[in-house]
């Protein structure tokens, strides 16, 4: 490399540290090396300063300056098939909910993630070789839900597919339309959430790395967030089915904001404590990715809609909520 140039982040590469990232992609730079690149403000994430340890996200850009001989990696590291178990195999090819030869659409379970990491060995990721076509070409993760978190997840069966459907996501032309069971019923029924969220990332008070914070709109901690919801139904004060479509994808952005209205999303101990806990009603974050609109990289548009798990399911049963509305609550929504 002779000059500065920047890399994006793949949806493969979110959640990875910094400096592995730089093994992945340029494997001859000494991590001494690394280091003093990133003391002196040569390296740079979406254009901040950031320490080797720092996690990446799917998008992002990374600032990389002129290295030693070599060439960079212009995609992560090809693993080797995995061994797959034959229950997992056929729940992940059981869990297809479109498939054109370009494109992959899954109804994600509940509890599983979607990416490995400190002490989990079993994930989607894991077991996309199952998925793979005739020419043994393995699909590629174009976004992430959150463990507890079921529904749409998009995969794309190359490269190009995979880099114009994450450039639908960053450009907001993808409708995402989530279900969830809140505890208490959102004020007003109808309304849009702008709250800033930031990453709490170990220093000081900011201890728990897989959690959000609401900040003023000044921090510089913080990133935009923005959120549309409206109430659909509701079983007297104690409990409502909400429909939320997030207009920016920040970690835990459903969870915080609802959280913030006071009506945290049944289930959701981490944001909502003993409160988001409903007597008679399974402990399970009631969080669900219900539908996806998005173009198609070879053009046209795809829309997929995935039936409730069944926690959620026996919740809407027990309320008497309607499981199968298929009416978009937001069709007459402008920005």
């Amino acid at each position: 490399m002779n000059d500065v140039k920047t890399f994006e982040v793949f949806a493969e590469e979110s959640g990875l540290r910094l400096d592995r990232w730089f093994r992945r992609r340029f494997p001859q730079l000494a991590h001494a090396r690394l280091e003093k690149l990133l003391r002196t403000g040569q390296v740079r994430v979406d254009g901040g300063r950031v320490k080797a340890g720092f996690r990446l996200d799917a998008g992002q850009q990374v600032r990389v300056p002129p290295l030693p001989a070599g060439e960079p990696t212009d995609a992560p590291v090809v693993r080797l098939p995995a061994k797959i178990s034959r229950i997992d195999r056929a729940m992940i090819q059981d869990a297809v909910l479109y498939d054109d030869g370009a494109v992959i659409v899954i109804n994600k379970p509940a509890g599983l993630a979607v990416q490995g990491g400190s002490g989990t060995t079993r994930h989607i990721d894991g077991m996309l070789d199952a998925l793979c076509n005739e020419d043994g070409e393995r699909p590629r993760l174009v976004h992430r839900l959150d463990r507890d978190t079921s529904g749409v997840l998009l995969l794309a069966r190359s490269a190009r597919a995979a880099a114009r459907l994450g450039q639908a996501f960053r450009g907001r032309s993808a409708r995402k339309i989530y279900w969830a069971l809140t505890a208490g019923v959102p004020r007003p029924h109808q309304g849009r959430i702008r709250a800033p969220l930031a990453k709490l990332n170990g220093e000081g008070a900011w201890e728990d790395r897989e959690r959000v914070s609401a900040v003023d709109e000044d921090d510089p901690r913080g990133k935009s967030a923005d959120t549309v919801y409206k109430v659909m139904d509701m079983a007297g004060q104690h409990v409502s089915w909400v429909a939320l479509m997030p207009l920016t994808g920040r970690t835990h952005q459903l969870r915080a904001h609802m959280a913030l209205l006071g009506t945290p999303i049944v289930g959701d101990r981490k944001y909502g404590g003993e409160g988001a806990l409903i007597e008679g009603i399974a402990p399970k974050l009631h969080l669900h990715a219900r539908s996806l609109e998005i173009p198609h990289p070879d053009g046209g548009t795809i829309s997929v809609t995935a039936p409730l798990p069944d926690h959620m399911r026996d919740s809407w049963k027990f309320f008497g909520f309607d499981a199968n509305m298929s009416v978009d609550p937001f069709q007459d929504w402008e920005p």
